[in-house]
């Protein structure tokens, strides 16, 4: 069977909204495919990531084996220390509203992604609110609907965080690594939002390693194909950015295959026809990755609809 691909585009910083979405756009419009766009609505606080040096093994061998300085830019680098953190989503509200225009799907990452993701453990309830509310007020300012969808910086959650998506009703949530649609269970407590989670592993977590290059890259992507659902995580800034090429050679050698593209809200409404899973998720390590992320276990027992 032809593979089925939903594509998930995070957009992290001031530059990747800027650049890498109009570039992205053009590419998926050439192609005919639509894919599901998250913003980070708040401050561009990328240079403050260099803590992770410190409090994450592998970072910075990572961040070497990727090229991460020449990948993101040394501007990107420094903001949020050495020069003040832009606006994102409200220096280009055009950018967003051009995008769902387009006819792809928009939710929301976060208002500050290196906080989320360096800090979420560490935060007080009603500061996780904070982050998720204000994302929320500006997307429904910016776009003049409500978010339906959020997806988790760096695949990082916490109790906390599902249960405030559940209470902003969302459709469903893609913050999670792992195999299929289904619905979590942080804590011994279940929680209703949906997740689909991303299935194959992100560029810069295969650059670099066992000898793959940006020459080869797609030969793996090739090789993991499953025949179901594959979610697949790109980056406004690697593949609309300097790795746009190997990501038009991607969907060239997909649509070859005959590739079947959805959005992950397709993709979320088939899931919940056919009686998704209670799955156990818990942050634990990838290959690739410095630090966790949010890992969905093995099927527990089927959701009985209220």
């Amino acid at each position: 069977m032809p593979p089925t691909i939903a594509l998930k585009v995070d957009v992290d910083t001031y530059a990747g909204t800027r650049d890498g979405v109009p570039r992205l756009l053009e590419i998926l419009e050439g192609f005919g495919i639509r894919a599901t766009f998250y913003f980070s609505m708040g401050p561009d606080n990328s240079g403050k990531a260099i803590r992770r040096i410190f409090t994450r093994p592998g970072f910075l061998r990572k961040m070497l084996r990727t090229g991460a300085p020449s990948l993101y830019g040394i501007k990107t680098m420094l903001y949020g220390t050495l020069l003040p953190p832009p606006k994102i989503a409200g220096s280009f509200p055009d950018i967003l509203r051009r995008t769902k225009a387009m006819g792809h799907e928009v939710g929301i990452h976060c208002w500050d992604h290196v906080k989320w993701h360096d800090l979420l453990p560490y935060l007080p309830k009603q500061v996780t609110v904070m982050e998720l509310g204000r994302a929320a007020s500006l997307f429904e300012e910016i776009m003049g609907f409500r978010a339906r969808t959020t997806a988790a910086p760096g695949w990082t959650v916490s109790a906390d965080s599902l249960e405030i998506q559940d209470a902003l009703a969302l459709d469903y949530c893609s913050d999670a690594r792992g195999s299929m649609p289904f619905l979590p269970v942080l804590g011994g407590k279940r929680f209703n939002t949906l997740q689909v989670p991303t299935t194959l592993p992100t560029m810069d977590e295969l650059l670099g390693q066992d000898g793959i290059t940006a020459e080869t890259i797609n030969d793996r992507y090739l090789s993991l194909l499953t025949p179901g659902l594959n979610v697949h995580t790109i980056h406004a800034e690697l593949e609309g950015g300097k790795l746009a090429p190997v990501f038009i050679d991607l969907l060239q050698r997909l649509q070859a295959k005959e590739a079947r593209f959805i959005t992950l809200a397709e993709a979320a409404a088939t899931a919940k026809a056919t009686n998704p899973p209670h799955c156990a998720l818990n942050m634990g390590e990838i290959a690739g990755r410095a630090g966790t992320v949010a890992l969905q276990g093995a099927p527990n027992q089927p959701h009985s609809p209220a």
